[in-house]
Formats: C-alpha cells, sequence, structure tokens
C-alpha cells in the first residue's frame, strides 16, 4: 500500500478480545506477587487463543463481499529448505485499523506456485484459511518443491490477487554448492526515515536476506511520520503512542510494511529473521523490562509483542508463541557450503549487569552463571558446531559479539546489553568454536547503527592472538537518521580496538558472498534516509580466506 494523502479518520480503537486477555491475565499475576516468572509465564499460556473447532469456529466471510485491496501489506516468504518454502501474506483492506477492516470473521484465500511469473507453469496450489485470531496472516509451508530453485508465488481472494514474489529453495543436503550471495539488514526505526535501503536491497542479485531485529520499535510515531516530515500524509493518531497491547502492536507492523520500499525487498527475496529488543521494548531482558516492572505485567506485553511478530513475519508453525515464549533460534542449511544458526539474545538473557548501559567490566560481566543466550540454546548452539559439515558456520544474532572499548581509559567502559556484558557465556562460546574445529566461522550482527567489521581474536585484550573467525555489523536501514561517514567517537574506537577493522555509521546493509575459497563482505551505504531516492553505493569491501581467518581490504 503506497503512502496517499487519504488514510480517512481512524476507526474506533476499542480493543481486541486478545487485548482484554492479556490485561486480565497481567492484572491477576500483579495481585498474585508470590508466582515465580516461570509460573507467570505458564499461567499466560492461555493467550496463544487458537482458531475455534465446530460450533464456536469464527463465521466465514464471503471473499466477493470485500470490497477494498485486502493485500496492502504485500507478501513474503522465508526459512527456506531444499524442497519447501514458507509464503505469506496478511488481509488487511483497512489496516490502520485493530481488526484490518475484516471484523472477527475467517476467509478463504488461494494460492500458488510457479516457475515463471506470468504464473503459465504452475507447479503447487491450494487454499488456506486466513483466521481473525491471526490478524487474517496466511502462512502456507510449500512443500515437494525441487532444491535449490526459483520460484513465483501469490495470493487471490475474491475478485482480488495479491503482488506476485520471488523466492527460492536451498541446495539438497550434502550438495557442494559454489557460491551463496546473502543480505544483512537491521534497525528500521520508521520515524527515523525512509527505507532507501531496502528499495535498492530489492534489487540485490542475492538469495537471502537476514533480518537482525528490531523490525518494529515501539516508540510513538507523530502525524508527520518523524523524520519522514510528511506534507501530504497525516498519520492516524493511534501510533503516536507506544506500543503494548496486540491491537496496538498489530497496527504498528501495518504501518511499516506500508512503505512500499519494505514491501519491495520482501517480495524480491526470501527473508530470514530473528528479533531483537525493540519488537518488544527497549532493552528487555527476559522477563525483565527497562523501567523494572512487574514480570508477570511485562510478560503480558511480551506474549503480545511476540504473537503480533508472528503474524507479520514469514515464519513457519513451529515458531508459534505460547503465551510470553517462542523458540526463535532454529538452524538452516545451505547444501555443504554453510549452516547458519540464527539466535535469540533476548527472550532467555540475565538482566544486564550495571545496569544496560555503559560500565567497566567488574565480577557480574564474568560471573559463569549470567547468560545472554540461556543455557539450553548455548548448549544447542555448541552441539550444532560439534555436528557440523558445512564450510562456513554462520550465527546471525543480534548484539555486538566482539570486545568493543568505548574509551582509551586503562579500565574501558564496554556496552552491558552486548556480548561484553556476559563474557563468561562468550567465553563458552569461543571454547566451544576451538573445540569443534570451527575453521570458517562468520558472525552477523545488527543493534548498533553502524557498520563494524571485527576479526574476532582469542584474546581481545591481545591484538597478537589468533584470529578465529569475522563479525560483521550490517548498519541500520533508517535508526539513528542520516548518521555520517565517521561519527565523533570513530578515532577512539578505532584506536581502542586495534582489532576493528571498519567502522561507518552511514544508513544501509551489508551484502557478504560465501564462497569455496573466500567470503567477501560490501558495505553498501545510502548518504540520507531523512530525504527519500538517495543512491547506494559500496563504503568498503572485505574478504576472509577459508583456513585463514582475518579480514582484508580488497
Amino acid at each position: 500500500m503506497a503512502l496517499s494523502g487519504r488514510f480517512g479518520p481512524p476507526s474506533q480503537l476499542a480493543s481486541t478480545p486478545h487485548d482484554a486477555e492479556l490485561r486480565t491475565a497481567a492484572r491477576h499475576l500483579a495481585r498474585r506477587r508470590f508466582l515465580t516468572v516461570t509460573a507467570a509465564a505458564a499461567a499466560l499460556a492461555f493467550t496463544t487463543n487458537l482458531p475455534a473447532h465446530g460450533a464456536f469456529a469464527a463465521p466465514r466471510l464471503d471473499a466477493a463481499r470485500i470490497t477494498r485491496d485486502p493485500f496492502t501489506l504485500g507478501v513474503a516468504s522465508g526459512d527456506p529448505l531444499p524442497d519447501s518454502v514458507l509464503i505469506w501474506t496478511r488481509l488487511a483492506p483497512a489496516p490502520f485499523e485493530p481488526d484490518g477492516g475484516l471484523g472477527q470473521e475467517r476467509v478463504e484465500v488461494s494460492w500458488e506456485v510457479a516457475l515463471d511469473e506470468s504464473f503459465a507453469l504452475v507447479v503447487a496450489q491450494g487454499t488456506a484459511t486466513a483466521h481473525p485470531e491471526y490478524a487474517h496472516s496466511v502462512r502456507v509451508d510449500v512443500k515437494g518443491l525441487d532444491p535449490d530453485s526459483h520460484y513465483h508465488y501469490r495470493f487471490r481472494t475474491g475478485t482480488w490477487i495479491s503482488p506476485a514474489g520471488r523466492t527460492r529453495t536451498a541446495p539438497a543436503a550434502g550438495e557442494d554448492t559454489a557460491s551463496l550471495r546473502l543480505a544483512a539488514v537491521a534497525c528500521q526505526a520508521y520515524h527515523d526515515g525512509y527505507y532507501t535501503a531496502h528499495g535498492h536491497l530489492a534489487r540485490e542479485d542475492v538469495d537471502v536476506v537476514f533480518h537482525l531485529g528490531d523490525y518494529l520499535y515501539e516508540y510513538a510515531v507523530d502525524s508527520a511520520g518523524g523524520a519522514r516530515g510528511y506534507t501530504d500524509v497525516v498519520l492516524p493518531s493511534v501510533f503516536n503512542r507506544e506500543t503494548t497491547t496486540l491491537a496496538d502492536y498489530r497496527m504498528r507492523y501495518a504501518l511499516y510494511k506500508s512503505d512500499p520500499d519494505l514491501r519491495a525487498a520482501h517480495a524480491a527475496h526470501p527473508f530470514v529473521v530473528t528479533w531483537d529488543d525493540h519488537e518488544t521494548e527497549n532493552n528487555y531482558a527476559g522477563a525483565v523490562d527497562e523501567n523494572g516492572s512487574d514480570p508477570a505485567q511485562f510478560l503480558a506485553r511480551r506474549a503480545a509483542a511476540y504473537r503480533a511478530y508472528w503474524e507479520n513475519q514469514p515464519l513457519r508453525a513451529d515458531q508459534l508463541p505460547e503465551g510470553p515464549d517462542a523458540q526463535l533460534y532454529r538452524r538452516l542449511r545451505w547444501g555443504t557450503l554453510a549452516q547458519f544458526d540464527i539466535l535469540d539474545t533476548r527472550q532467555y538473557r540475565d538482566d544486564q549487569a550495571y545496569g544496560d548501559g555503559t560500565h567497566v567490566p567488574g565480577p557480574e560481566t564474568d560471573d559463569p552463571a549470567r547468560t545472554l543466550t540461556g543455557s539450553a540454546q548455548e548448549r544447542w548452539l555448541l552441539d550444532g558446531w560439534g555436528a557440523s559439515t558445512a564450510l562456513w558456520n554462520v550465527m546471525p544474532q543480534q548484539v555486538c559479539f566482539s570486545q568493543r572499548k568505548m574509551d582509551l581509559n586503562a579500565e574501558a567502559r564496554v556496552s552491558m546489553d552486548a556480548w561484553d556484558g556476559y563474557r563468561a557465556n562468550r567465553g563458552r562460546l569461543v571454547a566451544g568454536a576451538k573445540a569443534a574445529g570451527v575453521d570458517n566461522w562468520l558472525v552477523l550482527t545488527g543493534d548498533v547503527h553502524v557498520g563494524y567489521a571485527f576479526d574476532i581474536k582469542d584474546d581481545f585484550d591481545d591484538p597478537d592472538s589468533a584470529t578465529l573467525g569475522t563479525e560483521l555489523t550490517c548498519t541500520s536501514v533508517a535508526s539513528g537518521r542520516n548518521g555520517a561517514q565517521r561519527p565523533a567517537n570513530w578515532d577512539t574506537y578505532m584506536r581502542a580496538n586495534p582489532h576493528l577493522r571498519f567502522y561507518d555509521g552511514r544508513r544501509g546493509y551489508v551484502r557478504v558472498e560465501l564462497g569455496q575459497e573466500n567470503a567477501r563482505a560490501d558495505f553498501r551505504i545510502v548518504p540520507a534516509v531523512t530525504t527519500p531516492g538517495a543512491p547506494v553505493s559500496t563504503a568498503a569491501s572485505f574478504v576472509t580466506e577459508v583456513g585463514s581467518p582475518g579480514l582484508q581490504p580488497v
């Protein structure tokens, strides 16, 4: 749905039944303060609210009665496997209303997958139901496809046909794939600027896009779209508040997906997504929110945020939340070339040490009992490395993995929200990578709104220690507004961190080509996001050789 000047007045914003359930649970659990966080999570699990069956099923809407385009939020695909890919859409003829304009009725949707963009060679088709319980989102795990192949897909309901998307499957297990081109993006605060980077990414020749978090921001967006400064559009007042309820989060995704460049990127490439903090709330840690609220109350909000995230992303049923819990970490493979271990560094972490700002390391940062990943995810990751036969082991995740000193003092400040605040957990992963013989280790990172290239060192305080891998942070799509090529702290950071090989503060994404001999990273940047239409260019390029970790400029 391209932005126009005719949004019209928002409908009356009554809470949905799901919001009422969440608030009731929060009030009930807040009164019973003796409940543990685990018990609170279990009590909130009922909010999954699966679609009803039989006599209690939502009534069916005759799709012929839909008089406005229901495909305003576009299409998407994700998590490609050798024989299947997940395709997604969400029906919303009135996307800025709590029910999307379809009330509480279910809608039948047909879908088809073809070898050609004209859909003359259809290879799979069927029907799916858009349930009101899932905000009329539709996801189909299309199976029986050929490995390492491109496909086109679309949806239809009533007289309406969705935009077409293009996707692909992964190579077969054991296939010696020559190369893979990926892109990594993160941090797209709508109110900070246009998604120009997504528009360029839509035209890139890449096989898959990794979205590393902060797809959504919970902060208020004013009627002019913040830094976008709309003069021909007035956004509804519903967005000019922080998201806390299920209806809030659903409508905020609708606002973000109203951007044509974001829709274009989703339609052009399969996405692999993982969340960071802002999809729920800034810098939350497990069941602890930024303001130290009652955990039971925050878990109600987290349940709403997780539910809306799943509804609006191309994720399989395995990632469907149960109340405030969802297993988002998962593993994908690309023949014998690459194994992708996608992490969740928010849901299971202990509260940040010394607050969630910057601090010199201390006993808390090195406490082996504190974790960023949680013990189960840590074991899963280490076991996966031990069993990996891939040439490249890629770890898409959220926050800076490498040490990042922020001043030149003998005891320098580091970020308590990143892996520097959980050094024992990081140390176990470094030891695990070495023990598993992970020679070609690539970490993909978001969060920090700048582009970094790090050599991952065996000992970050010893520049002469062995280089074990590479970390690439992908800057932001829009967050932080325009940025600068050399931020004010550029010289300090480069001097304080000898393993930091590149630092650029502009917006964009990173493009990576994995090959049999090396990996090449191109930092793609746009000069401005507060005005639309900026060109894209490459700020720097690096390679790291197979079997010889360490970044070399191209």
